[in-house]
C-alpha cells in the first residue's frame, strides 16, 4: 500500500513538471519564497489588524496563533519522525528552480501547513474573510509542487495538519460564536424603525484618535435617518447635554455615541430616566459594546428598529455607577500616565510606555478591604465575570451574572517579580501574590489621601472609604438577538 502511494505521488509530481502552466513560471516561483517564515501571512494579518476593525484584529491574531502551532507541529515532530528526501529537480524545467532550495526533510510541507492553519483559523472567526484567502492559499500549496521542492502527498499532508491545529487553536481560545452569549436577560424596549424617537448624543472627544476620525453624524443618519443627533463640543458639560437629550427621548429612547467614559454617563442617565441606552461604538476602546456583542453602528441600528433589547448589570460605587470596570493602585496609575502622552505619541506606544513608567515606579497602597488590612499593587472589580486568568482580564460572557469580579495583587517582597514569574510558568491562578473573589458587595476603607480610582477608563480621587454594590439587571440595552 505504502509502495502504491508513494508511486502515484511520483508520478502527479511528475505531471505537474511536464505541464506547462500559463503565468505560473512568473508567478508561482515568487508566491512561494513570498510565503518563507510565514511572511506572506504575516503581512496579511497585519494589513487586517491595521486597517480593519476589531473583527479583523480577532480574525488576524487567530490565524496567526493557528500558524504557529502548526508551524512547531511541523518542525518538531513532522520533519524528525518522517525522513522524506525531497524531489529530484531533474524534470522540473529550471526556471521554476526556486534560488534557494530548501535543505529540510520533505514530509510535511511547512509551507502548505501554515497557509491551511493562517486560512482555516480566520475561517473560524470570520468565515467571509476565510473564504477570500482560500485562492491564495491554495496557490501556495500548489506552488510547493509546481517549483519542485515537495510531492503532491507532502503538500497534502501538510494542509491537514494546518486544518488540525487552527482547530485545536479552538478548542483552548474558543471564537465569539462559540462563546456564551452575554447580557442573556431579555427586556422590553419600543421598536423605533428609522430611529424615529432616538436621541443620539455624538461626543467628538471620545478616543485618542477623535480628532483624525471622519465625522461620524453622516454615518448615523445613514442607518437612523429618523434619529435626533445632539453633538457635545469641546465647552459643552457631557452631563447637561445628556439630561436634555434624554429630557427630549420621552417614551423612545437615548443613544450615544463615544467611547466606555461616555458610555458611563449615558447609562447613569438613561437609568434615572427609566429609557433604554442605544450604545453606538466610537471610541479607542469600546469594551462595553463589544462585550454587549456590538461591533458598528450598523448592529446598533438594527437592534434598535426591532426593539431587540437586554438588561444588564451596574455597580453601584457612592455616587458613581460603572459598567466595566474599577480599580485602585497601578491601574489608575497607568490611566493618567497614558492620558498625558497620548496626544504626543497615539495610544498604543503610550499604554506601553506608560506601563514600564508604573511597574518600575509604583508602591503599594495599605487599604482595608471588607475589614482586613491590605498592602496591594492594585485593586480590581469587574462588573460581572471576566474571561482570562490573573489581573490581564479579557471580556464578558454574562452581563447579568449579579456577581463582582475582585482580584487583588499583593504587595510584599519581590511581588511584582514572582507575579510576572507566575504568568510566565502558567501558575498564576495558584500564585500566592494573586487573590480573587466572586462577591455581591465590597467594601474599602483607609484609602490614603492623594490615591486615584479607575472606572470605565476614567480617573478620578478616590475617597477615604468606599462600598462597591451590584445593582442587578438594572439598565435596558439594545442589542442584536444571538
Amino acid at each position: 500500500m505504502r509502495t502504491m502511494v508513494s508511486s502515484w505521488d511520483r508520478s502527479l509530481f511528475q505531471q505537474v513538471a511536464a505541464r506547462h502552466w500559463p503565468g505560473g513560471d512568473r508567478v508561482l516561483p515568487k508566491l512561494s519564497r513570498g510565503a518563507d517564515h510565514g511572511v506572506l501571512w504575516f503581512g496579511v494579518a497585519t494589513g487586517a489588524a491595521l486597517l480593519g476593525g476589531r473583527s479583523a484584529r480577532r480574525a488576524a491574531l487567530r490565524g496567526v496563533a493557528s500558524l504557529a502551532v502548526a508551524s512547531a507541529t511541523v518542525n518538531t515532530l513532522g520533519k524528525r519522525s518522517v525522513r522524506r528526501v525531497r524531489p529530484v529537480l531533474d524534470v522540473v524545467p529550471t526556471i521554476r528552480h526556486l534560488a534557494r532550495q530548501p535543505f529540510t526533510t520533505s514530509f510535511p510541507s511547512g509551507h502548505a501547513a501554515s497557509a491551511a492553519a493562517f486560512t482555516t483559523g480566520v475561517a473560524l472567526e470570520n468565515p467571509a474573510w476565510g473564504l477570500a484567502l482560500v485562492p491564495l492559499a491554495a496557490s501556495v500549496c500548489f506552488s510547493r509542487v509546481y517549483t519542485g521542492v515537495h510531492y503532491p502527498g507532502d503538500v497534502v499532508a501538510g494542509a491537514l495538519l494546518g486544518v488540525g491545529a487552527a482547530f485545536a487553536v479552538r478548542g483552548v481560545a474558543p471564537t465569539r460564536s462559540q462563546l456564551a452569549p452575554p447580557a442573556r436577560p431579555r427586556a422590553e424596549a419600543p421598536a423605533l424603525p428609522g430611529g424615529r424617537g432616538l436621541v443620539v448624543v455624538v461626543s467628538r472627544g471620545s478616543g485618542q484618535r477623535a480628532a483624525s476620525r471622519p465625522d461620524p453624524v453622516p454615518g448615523i443618519r445613514a442607518v437612523l435617518p429618523d434619529a435626533k443627533i445632539v453633538e457635545c463640543s469641546e465647552g459643552d458639560s457631557p452631563a447637561d447635554v445628556l439630561e436634555r437629550a434624554a429630557a427630549a427621548a420621552g417614551g423612545g429612547a437615548l443613544g450615544v455615541f463615544g467611547g466606555d467614559g461616555t458610555v458611563n454617563a449615558a447609562a447613569a442617565v438613561a437609568r434615572r430616566h427609566g429609557l433604554p441606552l442605544a450604545v453606538l461604538p466610537g471610541g479607542t476602546y469600546n469594551h462595553f459594546a463589544h462585550d454587549l456583542g456590538i461591533e458598528s453602528v450598523a448592529d446598533t441600528a438594527r437592534a434598535v428598529e426591532t426593539g431587540e433589547a437586554v438588561a444588564v448589570d451596574l455597580v453601584r460605587v457612592d455616587g458613581l455607577r460603572f459598567l466595566n470596570t474599577f480599580s485602585i493602585g497601578a491601574y489608575p496609575d497607568l490611566v493618567r500616565v497614558r492620558e498625558r502622552w497620548a496626544h504626543r505619541i497615539g495610544a498604543w506606544p503610550a499604554g506601553v510606555l506608560a506601563a514600564v513608567h508604573v511597574l518600575r515606579t509604583a508602591q503599594p497602597v495599605p487599604v482595608r478591604v471588607d475589614g482586613r488590612k491590605r498592602r496591594l499593587w492594585m485593586l480590581f472589580a469587574g462588573n460581572c465575570v471576566y474571561r482570562g486568568l490573573g489581573v490581564a482580564p479579557v471580556r464578558r460572557h454574562d452581563l447579568a451574572d449579579g456577581v463582582l469580579d475582585v482580584r487583588m495583587i499583593r504587595g510584599g517582597r519581590l511581588a511584582r517579580t514572582r507575579l510576572l514569574t507566575a504568568a510566565l510558568t502558567g501558575g498564576l491562578r495558584h500564585s500566592p501574590v494573586l487573590r480573587t473573589a466572586r462577591v455581591r458587595r465590597l467594601r474599602v476603607e483607609d484609602v490614603p489621601a492623594g490615591t486615584h480610582m479607575a472606572y470605565d477608563g476614567e480617573v478620578a480621587p478616590a475617597p477615604r472609604s468606599l462600598t462597591l454594590e451590584k445593582e442587578n439587571e438594572a439598565l435596558v440595552v439594545y442589542r442584536l438577538p444571538d
